[in-house]
């Protein structure tokens, strides 16, 4: 006779994402690290009393202090300052072109996905030829013939990622597209538009967002590269890559330049790559089997 399995018995109830996150010591540490950039980014007018372009060339290249926590610069301006706003820079840049980037890569892959033939063969064309150019030379060659902003690094930045996302959602999409409940819809007369969007898109989109979480400290750390080299957001703005420049020329009499700002670096790089690495790590199907 069969016995009704008892709640002690009954196979435990799912947990929330959220608390499988935070569950391995590496998505903790990274949502702990992307929580402290994104409200140093958020809150900056109200942590620290000085302005980030605020000149004193009296108290040029001072040492760490109670008035300024990780010193002054060879202008005077606060150290600390600069690095809370760097981390808006950094957000600003990052953010805008990975979902920029991520949009334009969707709606391709899509695209070249479900209809195949020579739509396909058209966009994984395009997608070689954009990946074919080195990022670094490419943006240096925009950047030197219009000048640096931080637009034309979202642009730069947006332009070089997209072929990934729209490759990533093709394979998606050659998957979904023979699945039945997709044929079901082709079936009762659903357009190519309404099939993509309500039947395949839901079900494509989930990796996209874990490459993109993970293309942010890429962006991040391209940023902060391209201003150390002259070659990103304009000054004053405060950049990371901008004030590790700065205390690269006086690292001699000024190490606390090179070290705090490259410690805010590290953070955010390491903060999002954990970050992704955890949500992948939750979120992919055939590694939560493999681990269980």
């Amino acid at each position: 006779m069969d016995v009704a399995a008892s709640p002690e018995t009954a196979a435990p109830r799912r947990r929330p994402a959220v608390l499988r996150l935070l569950s391995d010591a590496t998505g903790a540490v990274g949502t702990l690290f992307v929580v402290l950039i994104v409200a140093l980014a958020v809150f900056a007018p109200w942590l620290t009393p000085y302005a980030p372009d605020e000149i004193n060339v009296l108290n040029r290249l001072a040492s760490p202090s109670a008035e300024h926590w990780m010193g002054t610069d060879q202008l005077g301006r606060d150290t600390f300052t600069r690095l809370v706003y760097g981390a808006r820079i950094a957000l600003l840049v990052a953010l805008p072109a990975v979902l920029a980037g991520a949009v334009v890569g969707l709606l391709l892959g899509l695209i070249a996905g479900y209809f195949g033939g020579w739509i396909e063969t058209a966009l994984l064309m395009l997608f070689d030829v954009v990946r074919s150019f080195p990022a670094l030379l490419f943006a240096i060659a925009i950047i030197a013939l219009v000048g640096p902003s931080p637009f034309m690094i979202v642009f730069i930045m947006a332009l070089t990622r997209f072929p990934g996302y729209g490759r990533l959602i093709r394979a998606q999409t050659l998957k979904l597209r023979e699945e039945e409940f997709v044929m079901a819809s082709r079936a009762l007369g659903a357009s190519s538009p309404r099939t993509m969007l309500v039947h395949i898109l839901p079900n494509a989109i989930a990796p996209l967002f874990i490459q993109a979480a993970m293309d942010i400290p890429v962006v991040i750390t391209f940023e902060a590269g391209l201003s150390f080299l002259g070659l990103g957001v304009p000054p004053p703005t405060p950049s990371w890559g901008s004030i590790l420049r700065e205390g690269y020329t006086y690292v001699r009499a000024t190490p606390w330049l090179i070290a705090f700002g490259s410690a805010f670096l590290v953070i955010a790089t390491l903060g999002f790559t954990f970050f992704a690495e955890a949500l992948r790590d939750t979120f992919d199907v055939k590694i939560r089997q493999e681990g269980n």
